[in-house]
């Protein structure tokens, strides 16, 4: 702060000799003129002082019989003067400023990250859908609503969060394969009761009830859908019949052995390319989606590839422009037939299963047992997998209302 201060007031770097410089310097400071960056060289020194008290050095030389010359102009007083006679420069550093300042109010430069299993161009297709693209301006952006429209289009995505880094919108994305994300739950109504159901089939091994009435213990076989506790407390009379409920939100811990199962299909017959070693290679510049191919090319090839090597201009690590530069790649290649052999299949459904048993346990879920078998047709590969897993349970559903019944009374004759 201290050297801005410094800048923007000016000082000057002076040359001191003399007499008795060192005596020069002690006036300096009782008359209170700072100075800085001193250093002895011999016969002479130099040293900093402000432009205001450089002026009021000259009694002081008197004095000590040394001499005080300028070396160096510093600071802000002193670079003014020299933008004045470059008047075009001035106004050409302000058209920047102001252009810059212009291109960081828009988004130029889209980034998913974690997404696996939806590709980036589906993702950016369904952000164009959103009325999400490249170059629109930062404040029209609804980050909580993208966030929402995300998860309820793809049910393999579990969570999102999106974020604006300078010019550039970060997408976070967690996948999960398994199954679909859970239903919402009801929205809860005041005097409504809610019972906690099962979600599948399978023997109760543990239940910590806190509100609610259990209907269940451990060791107790459940089918999807059975109520586990139960959300409506009855109130009885004095002989024992109901005579209302009270409701709650059934409230409970309760965990379930049931079974996972699966099917992994890998076809048998797959087309590989083989590339023959041909390529072209084409420098291409795209300036605000406008690309510019430098060069001339034709295409000599029947089948190929194009991979496109290609990089956004950027200022800053967040600062992206609309420029980008670099190569596309032709490469020649021909399509041949294989087979998957038993090994390489093996290999391709161990990928699968770790990746499934990484995902159940990052769901809590605790694996007992497993049982994989894997068989093949003429057309695919099959593994079947089999695991005993014990998980967390309960979906809260609304309970059913509690109607009293009325007796008639018996007809007379």
């Amino acid at each position: 702060m201290l050297k801005l201060i410094q800048y923007i007031k000016g000082y000057v770097i002076i040359k001191v000799w003399g007499f008795s410089p060192e005596r020069f310097m002690n006036l300096c400071s009782n008359h209170h003129l700072f100075l800085w960056d001193i250093t002895n060289h011999g016969d002479h020194y130099t040293m900093s002082i402000s432009l205001k008290d450089f002026y009021k050095l000259r009694t002081i030389t008197r004095k000590t019989g040394t001499r005080a010359v300028i070396q160096k102009r510093c600071g802000l007083p002193f670079f003014i003067p020299k933008l004045r006679r470059r008047k075009f420069f001035i106004i050409g550093l302000l058209g920047s400023i102001l252009f810059w300042m212009w291109m960081s109010g828009y988004i130029w430069a889209i980034e998913f990250q974690g997404n696996y299993y939806v590709s980036e161009d589906e993702l950016m297709e369904f952000m164009g859908g959103q009325d999400i693209y490249i170059g629109m301006k930062q404040a029209e952006v609804q980050i909580e609503e993208l966030e929402k429209a995300l998860r309820r289009n793809y049910d393999i995505i579990t969570w999102t969060s999106a974020r604006i880094d300078g010019t550039r919108m970060v997408i976070q994305i967690k996948e999960n394969d398994l199954q679909p994300i859970p239903e919402e739950e009801p929205v809860r109504e005041e005097g409504v009761g809610y019972d906690l159901t099962a979600v599948k089939d399978g023997t109760v091994v543990s239940i910590i009830t806190r509100m609610g009435v259990p209907l269940v213990t451990e060791g107790s076989e459940v089918k999807k859908g059975d109520v586990l506790v139960q959300g409506s407390i009855p109130i009885y009379n004095d002989d024992q019949t109901v005579r209302n409920y009270q409701y709650y939100v059934a409230d409970a811990d309760i965990y379930l052995q049931c079974k996972y199962e699966a099917v992994e299909i890998l076809p048998i017959r797959h087309e590989e390319k083989l590339y023959s070693g041909k390529e072209k290679k084409i420098p291409v510049l795209d300036i605000f989606g406008r690309r510019v191919k430098l060069g001339m090319f034709r295409n000599p090839y029947v089948t190929y590839d194009v991979i496109e090597d290609v990089k956004q201009v950027k200022l800053l690590d967040n600062y992206y422009l609309p420029i980008f530069y670099g190569t596309i790649h032709v490469r020649e290649y021909t399509v041949i037939e294989k087979k998957y052999s038993k090994e390489e299949a093996k290999t391709y459904f161990y990928t699968r299963i770790n990746k499934i048993m990484k995902t159940l346990m990052e769901k809590g879920v605790q694996i007992i047992e497993k049982n994989v078998t894997m068989k093949k047709d003429i057309e695919n590969w099959y593994v079947n997998i089999d695991f005993d897993i014990i998980e967390k349970t309960g979906k809260s559903v609304p309970a059913p209302s509690w109607v009293p019944e009325i007796t008639e009374p018996a007809s007379q004759s």
